[in-house]
């Protein structure tokens, strides 16, 4: 077979898809070359007549000549890597094998480009040092973790979110556990629970289901410790490779010790019956443990007995419906923000009154405080509400005159300017009270009473900042 019939062989069956194709004399001079599709266009015709070992890089070249030395000789040779160099410039790795055709047919050469190959390589060796960066980097960053988590004066504990068990801790928190001697590691993979107060886990894990429920929860108090000192405890959320974790911050309060609580209980309940306020105790189901007098005065009994083990329904405005509001939210969220509602009195005087409340726990509490604020005052006077009545009055008479968006804009700026008026008046003008009146922050009122041209003399009060 010579090597026209081999060249056409090769391109009818198209035998392993070689890339490059090189017939070559015996010397290693080129005499024909052809390229498969997968490489660009380039004209080989300048390489016939050239020795194929100047068409690559220098350090190819001894390759090469051993390539052909080994297919003359031995009829077939191994496979080399070389840097082919194309007319138009292009470089490409490009590896060949060489077989004798026999006779004087010369040789053939075909190369297989090992661009792809390359390619990964060079990402492979760009992502294992680029991983090695990161590695120094995490260790570098677990190492100052280490150094601020040992050295820091602030006791900081890290449980498993599944059990409770302690995953770590600094040795500041191993000397308020009562550990100062065994060191923190003593304490690693013990139940926290076990060092709480029988009467605080119930606390401990209400505080941690709130965390999960609503991604926050204020701190508590807890007595830890063989001497059972009081310390604040916060509770945050993380993830780690070991999972999620609970980190528990610990910090010293001066809170009443067990010891001193009867006499510090006695003085609340001293202040307690001297506020202004109405106070009362209810149980979970809505039934009066505890008043003071402010709230006898407002349901008009002459004493406590009266109310003592009776549904605090019986006196709001509507049995059953603000009782059923009040005690679902408590024995969900654990308190009440303030709203309004209605005391009726047994002589028959309603009464508008601010009702806010706490449990004892943040879920299904047992014991429920509720404050009730009479609001009466705060009501706006008839004169007020036809003044306003009349400025609504006159944005009724401009429908058609203008755009629904505008008349919007313009009725809340009414109504906007009259509760601001309404507030200043019940705070006698104190801008700090008005904002607080308002649920707004001071900066917010000043702008506002600019806007509506309310602050000729807002230099003038004691919170205002310019």
């Amino acid at each position: 077979m010579n090597r026209d019939q081999v060249y056409t062989s090769m391109s009818m069956t198209n035998l392993a898809q070689p890339d490059v194709t090189i017939f070559l004399d015996y010397a290693g001079v080129i005499r024909r070359a052809a390229l498969s599709p997968a490489i660009p266009a380039e004209v080989l015709d300048t390489w016939v007549g050239r020795p194929w070992t100047d068409t690559v890089e220098s350090f190819g070249s001894e390759s090469l000549q051993s390539l052909v030395d080994d297919a003359r000789d031995l009829g077939v040779s191994a496979f080399r890597q070389v840097n082919q160099i194309f007319p138009s410039g292009m470089r490409l790795p490009i590896e060949y094998t060489a077989v004798r055709l026999g006779e004087d047919a010369g040789l053939i050469a075909i190369g297989r480009s090992l661009q792809a190959v390359t390619e990964l390589q060079s990402r492979l060796v760009e992502a294992q040092q680029t991983m090695e960066r990161d590695y120094w980097k995490l260790r570098e960053v677990e190492t100052r973790y280490r150094l601020l988590f040992g050295s820091s004066s602030d006791a900081v504990i890290l449980l498993r979110v599944n059990g409770l068990a302690i995953q770590d801790l600094n040795p500041a928190a191993s000397r308020v556990l009562g550990r100062p001697t065994g060191g923190p590691r003593s304490l690693v993979g013990k139940d926290f629970a076990g060092e709480l107060l029988d009467s605080e886990r119930d606390v401990f894990h209400a505080m941690l289901q709130r965390l999960a429920d609503q991604g926050s929860a204020p701190g508590i108090l807890l007595h830890l410790g063989a001497q059972r000192a009081t310390w604040m405890v916060r509770a945050s959320r993380l993830a780690s490779e070991a999972g999620s974790l609970y980190l528990l911050q610990l910090t010293a309060t001066q809170a009443v010790s067990a010891s001193e609580q009867p006499v510090d209980g006695e003085l609340t309940d001293v202040l307690i019956e001297r506020l202004p306020d109405g106070f009362v105790v209810t149980d979970r189901d809505g039934l009066i443990r505890w008043v003071n007098p402010a709230f006898l005065d407002l349901v008009q009994m002459p004493s406590s007995s009266g109310v003592m083990q009776q549904s605090l329904g019986r006196w709001l405005d509507r049995p059953g419906a603000d009782v059923g509001v009040l005690l679902a939210t408590i024995a969900r969220l654990g308190v009440v923000r303030p709203f309004l509602t209605r005391l009726r009195g047994e002589l028959g005087a309603e009464t508008e009154v601010e009702l806010s409340a706490a449990g004892d726990l943040d879920n299904e509490p047992t014991s429920i405080g509720i404050l009730f604020r009479d609001v009466g005052r705060r009501l706006p006077r008839r004169d007020n509400d036809e003044r306003l009545g009349g400025r609504l009055a006159a944005l009724t008479g401009r429908i058609g005159k203008g755009p629904l968006r505008a008349l919007v804009e313009e009725a809340v700026s009414v109504l906007e300017q009259h509760y601001i008026e309404e507030a200043l008046d019940i705070t006698r003008g104190n801008r700090t009270a008005t904002a607080d009146l308002l649920g707004l922050s001071r900066q917010s009122l000043y702008v506002k009473l600019k806007r509506y041209g309310m602050d000729q003399d807002t230099s003038t009060d004691p919170g205002y900042r310019a």
